[in-house]
């Protein structure tokens, strides 16, 4: 049976599930447009930025496959690690921040189970920004073997649409997809008190691969 928050190939490139509503009308023109340059001058001139706009979104919606690594908490976002910041009660906050040119799939940070998905209207300033804590969001709880973990996708100035892929009470994998953000955008994971940082502030990260808490 087929994983349902898996891409889809089109062309041997993997898309991310949620991508179509951005990807399909860009490509569409594109494939008009070249079609028609054989013919007209006029279209010529278009087809050349609409091929590569086509092209940019099939690069920024890319999915590739991980081999996922062995740790207790592995980075949900490709990105940069923006901040680390002790919270009131006790745990640590890491936010790492996504630019248009990351893979903008994110994945579950440990196994378990989804208790809640909560999406949270808000505003769209920069997510390097700090008022961006206000910014649309969804955030994340996940029943572990280290307690409740809470993970929060932020929209940016540019990304307009969170895509949660599994619904609460969903029993999820390490390393697994759990949802895009569309185009630039932070991801937050917060760490239980106890659990020791293992990345550093301007540090780039990987979804799957980056360990974030240090044994």
């Amino acid at each position: 049976m087929p994983d349902s928050t898996s891409s889809v190939s089109r062309g041997g490139v993997r898309i991310a599930r949620g991508a179509s509503p951005w990807l399909l009308p860009t490509v569409a023109t594109a494939a008009l447009s070249l079609a028609r340059a054989r013919k007209s001058g006029r279209w010529a001139a278009v087809a050349v930025p609409t091929t590569a706009l086509a092209a940019g979104m099939l690069w920024f919606f890319r999915d590739p496959e991980r081999e996922i690594t062995d740790g207790r908490v592995i980075s949900p976002a490709d990105g940069v690690v923006q901040s680390i910041m002790p919270w009131k009660d006790g745990r640590t906050r890491v936010a790492i921040f996504m630019s248009p040119l990351n893979v903008h799939v994110n994945r579950a940070p440990l196994a378990g189970t989804v208790t809640s998905v909560e999406h949270i209207p808000g505003g769209f300033v920069p997510a390097f920004n700090k008022e961006s804590e206000n910014n649309e969001r969804v955030v994340w709880h996940f029943d572990t073997e280290l307690g409740d973990i809470e993970m929060v996708q932020i929209a940016g100035a540019v990304a307009r649409r969170i895509v949660p892929y599994l619904p609460q009470g969903t029993k999820v994998e390490q390393g697994e997809r759990i949802g895009l953000i569309r185009f630039g955008s932070r991801v937050d994971i917060y760490l239980p008190e106890g659990i020791d940082v293992a990345v550093e502030v301007g540090q780039a990260t990987t979804a799957g691969v980056t360990r974030i808490d240090r044994d």
